[in-house]
């Protein structure tokens, strides 16, 4: 048995790293991963000599995880590189990949040399001097001097290029290395499919989202029946028990489906093409892996980026706050033991959280002392993933919710530079509390790059901004332990 979970573990480790991190570092895919599994090799090794009844020491789980993240950390940096067409492929836009022997052929030069004259009459001098236009495989290069205002100049040229070519390109505008805004023309491939897939996609989407969505209320609700309390033998003698898991799984949906449908219908108000949420079941751990939309569209422009990035968070976390205080509220008070933990439903110290320590207090009052632990109810501990769901989201690392927003609010450049320090916080937080050590490992995978939006140089409204900077702050308040001074006052 421990080899097969070894073999399957390598395996998935393996096609991780090859497709998260193979494009962006020259380090060998190999040697990544050998160092990523050294710990499971290491804990493995002694199950076989010592036998799987003997726990290990503590450190030997501990250095070897700490020694290889940081080794990996330094393998990827060492190798790292900007891929090659990290700043000429919009995010969303369909298009296939060169990789994919199924992609149909792009053309090497998009434009021919007698269309050159008409390009450069779309940038007038007053909005955009250009200088020099290169070509490259699937992309128009145009680099010159901003004469006028981002979002201006960027309407202004989008028209141009629409009026002299139509709906062959797509245009992006992004900020250099230099600090100097440039644009990209890139062949717009799937103009001509949208209509005719259009309404064949909406009903397969529809079909597969349902069906997903009944998969996974099957799951969760027989995983919330073991959360009430129900054994699989009571459950097998009488089926109808698992109705007493139907609290936790609807709970457990209501936040994710409103989590994602927030990112759905602002992505529909920016008129950007996306999915429908789909769930993923899984019949063990907590009943699903979580849900997801998928983009079909280029995002316009960072004020649309960021919509729809936090619309989700804060959808979820409005929806997660009635649950969690009214699972509090119908929670047990139990003494503090040995088993007290953040992982623990039965035995959870509110005090690693300063929202749920506040909440908590909310829900019970008095009750809730300084020696007190909760014995979740079942909407409460949907509740309380609610949070986690919310604060995993929020941080600010590459494609999550909150390396979008960063991505929105700084600049792509900034944002990479955020998320490789929020990366390293993490990492040192989880020497001081353990159970962010997954979370960690799980933002190591995020590459930090995050595709542009087409117009990705105008920056932000000042509304938004705030905004952004709450959402950091909810991000805190979920992550950060209760410090003692708030917690006398609290009396907890």
């Amino acid at each position: 048995m421990a080899f097969w979970f070894l073999l399957v573990l390598g395996l998935a480790t393996y096609l991780i790293v090859q497709r998260s991190v193979a494009h962006i570092t020259r380090t060998p895919v190999w040697l990544l991963w050998l160092v990523l599994m050294t710990p499971a090799f290491i804990l493995s090794g002694w199950t076989l000599v010592y036998g799987a009844k003997q726990a290990p020491p503590p450190g030997l789980i501990i250095w070897p995880l700490v020694i290889s993240l940081l080794l990996y950390w330094i393998l990827f940096l060492s190798g790292h590189r900007v891929p090659e067409n990290s700043q000429t492929q919009p995010q969303g836009t369909g298009s296939q990949s060169a990789n994919n022997p199924t992609a149909e052929p792009l053309p090497v030069r998009p434009i021919e040399p007698a269309e050159e004259t008409n390009l450069r009459n779309c940038f007038p001098w007053s909005v955009y001097y250009i200088q020099n236009i290169e070509y490259r495989p699937q992309a128009v290069v145009c680099r010159g001097q901003l004469r006028t205002t981002a979002n201006q100049a960027y309407q202004q040229i989008k028209a141009n290029i629409e009026g002299q070519f139509g709906d062959r390109f797509l245009l992006i505008f992004q900020e250099g290395m230099d600090g100097k805004p440039f644009f990209v023309l890139v062949p717009n491939t799937q103009a001509a499919k949208q209509n005719t897939k259009r309404s064949l996609e909406n009903v397969t989407q529809a079909a597969t989202a349902l069906t997903l969505l009944l998969l996974t209320l099957v799951t969760t609700t027989l995983i919330g029946s073991q959360i009430a309390g129900i054994e699989l033998a009571k459950l097998k003698s009488d089926f109808t028990l698992i109705f007493n898991g139907l609290p936790y799984a609807l709970g457990l949906i209501t936040i994710l489906g409103i989590h994602e449908l927030g990112h759905y219908f602002t992505a529909r108000f920016h008129k950007i093409r996306s999915t429908l949420p789909y769930f993923i079941p899984v019949p063990f751990f907590l009943g699903t892996f979580g849900a997801f939309i998928q983009m079909r569209s280029p995002v316009p422009n960072r004020k649309a980026l960021f919509d729809v990035s936090i619309a989700g968070p804060l959808a979820g976390f409005i929806a997660t706050l009635p649950l969690l205080i009214w699972g509090l509220a119908h929670s047990e008070v139990v003494p503090m033991s040995d088993k007290t933990g953040i992982l623990n439903p039965n035995a959870l110290n509110p005090k690693y959280s300063i929202l749920l320590a506040l909440l908590s207090k909310l829900a019970l009052g008095s009750e809730l002392t300084a020696k007190s632990a909760l014995d979740l109810h079942p909407v409460a501990v949907a509740g309380f993933l609610g949070l986690i769901v919310t604060a995993l989201n929020l941080m600010p690392v590459g494609q999550l919710d909150g390396g979008h927003i960063v991505h929105a609010m700084f600049g792509q450049r900034t944002a990479v530079v955020i998320g490789q320090i929020a990366r390293l916080l993490l990492l040192i937080l989880s020497f001081v509390r353990q159970e962010f050590l997954l979370w960690a490992i799980l933002l190591l995978f995020i590459p930090l790059i995050d595709e542009p939006a087409l117009n990705d140089v105008t920056e932000l409204d000042n509304k938004r901004d705030v905004l952004g900077l709450l959402a950091i702050a909810l991000l805190l308040l979920i992550v950060l332990p209760l410090p003692e001074v708030l917690a006398r006052v609290l009396q907890i």
